[in-house]
């Protein structure tokens, strides 16, 4: 349960952090925008490329209600909640020649279903996997569903009580879900990073045994790529053209050039985490030459005593290890010896008899 596989790719912990370009709503109604999206999807170094499978009238209803409606603050003040999804849903009939296109590139295309009508749509395009928002962690039968189809569930759980992920948890598993991952994540748009809980990630890592990761709704790259550093396998970023486009999700989203930016520093903290190592890198090797070892810094004369004034602790390291140092004062020198002569054994009068040479030092 410490890995899923989408496509061949295994995601878990020791693998590549998982990258995903979330599309949303950022085509803008355009199919031709949609198309050039996943393209430069693809070209900024994304591993999937992600859709959203509603209509309107699958994700809410038509109504005057104030329940429908959103409240006077944040990114979608007092839109009502059909006529943003009507703004916002790719088209049904664009999945198949999104899928195509991706295909082509080599790049993985799923989507997350907000219905059961979309789970069997998805299933007729044979998507690799599935993902649930973290607005229907508590559709335990969507979940199921989604389970049903053997795909493996990559599972957003913002808002989610602990309480409620494990329902949502226990109801994959128990309609036959095998490969899970949980995605720690901030319903807000966008999210400040003060409010992203990292180390939540390893807490559902640890919980219930399945690769965690992050769906992130903050600004910039820099929280993505902590959550990387801190274990995070998956990272999910909403992706357009460009935020000053029109559109419900473009003012959270990450440009071409900034998710690029991204998926190299992700990379570059991953080959920097690397394992856990002691011994001097090959990196390390010539500067290795450069640590102290002890000196004579006069010069002595044979039967000379050894002091703090003619030997001591300085760079390179071509004498004595420093560490042998109390053994050698008050000692004599076997032989005459020019200042900046690298001490060795054999230039140190042995109590009790001859001189003698210590090998391993």
């Amino acid at each position: 349960m410490n890995e899923i596989v989408i496509n061949g790719r295994r995601i878990g912990p020791g693998h590549p952090a998982y990258v995903i370009a979330e599309v949303s709503a950022n085509h803008n109604g355009k199919l031709e925008r949609a198309m050039e999206i996943v393209r430069a999807a693809k070209a900024a170094g994304a591993d999937a490329v992600k859709l959203q499978t509603y209509t309107p009238d699958t994700i809410t209803l038509k109504s005057d209600s104030p329940l429908f409606r959103h409240g006077g603050t944040g990114l979608w003040a007092n839109r009502d909640l059909y006529s943003l999804y009507q703004e916002a849903y790719t088209p049904w009939e664009w999945h198949p020649q999104l899928k195509a296109l991706a295909d082509e590139l080599g790049l993985t295309l799923f989507s997350t279903p907000f219905d059961h009508t979309a789970v069997d749509f998805l299933e007729t395009l044979r998507v690799p996997a599935y993902k649930i928002a973290s607005f229907e962690l508590v559709d335990i039968p969507l979940i199921q569903k989604v389970a049903k189809t053997g795909k493996p569930l990559i599972l957003s759980t913002g808002m989610g009580t602990l309480e409620e992920i494990a329902e949502a948890v226990n109801g994959f598993r128990a309609a036959g879900g095998k490969e899970l991952a949980l995605l720690k994540c901030t319903s807000a748009y966008p999210s400040p990073p003060e409010a992203m809980n990292l180390r939540t990630m390893r807490d559902l890592h640890n919980r219930f045994n399945v690769p965690s990761g992050l769906s992130d709704h903050s600004m910039g790259h820099t929280v993505a790529v902590a959550a990387v550093a801190l274990g995070g396998t998956i990272v999910e970023k909403h992706f357009t053209l460009s935020r000053s486009d029109p559109g419900p999700d473009s003012a959270f989203s990450m440009e071409p050039a900034e998710f690029r930016a991204m998926v190299d520093a992700i990379r570059l903290t991953e080959s920097a985490l690397g394992g856990i190592h002691y011994e001097p890198t090959p990196a390390e090797a010539e500067s290795r030459r450069f640590r102290r070892s002890l000196f004579v810094t006069r010069d002595m004369k044979a039967g000379e005593t050894f002091t703090p004034d003619n030997v001591r602790s300085v760079r390179p390291a071509a004498g004595l290890p420093p560490k042998h140092q109390p053994e050698i004062l008050g000692k004599a020198a076997t032989r005459d010896i020019p200042a900046g002569t690298p001490l060795e054994w054999g230039m140190v009068q042995q109590t009790g008899g001859a001189p003698t040479r210590r090998a391993g030092c």
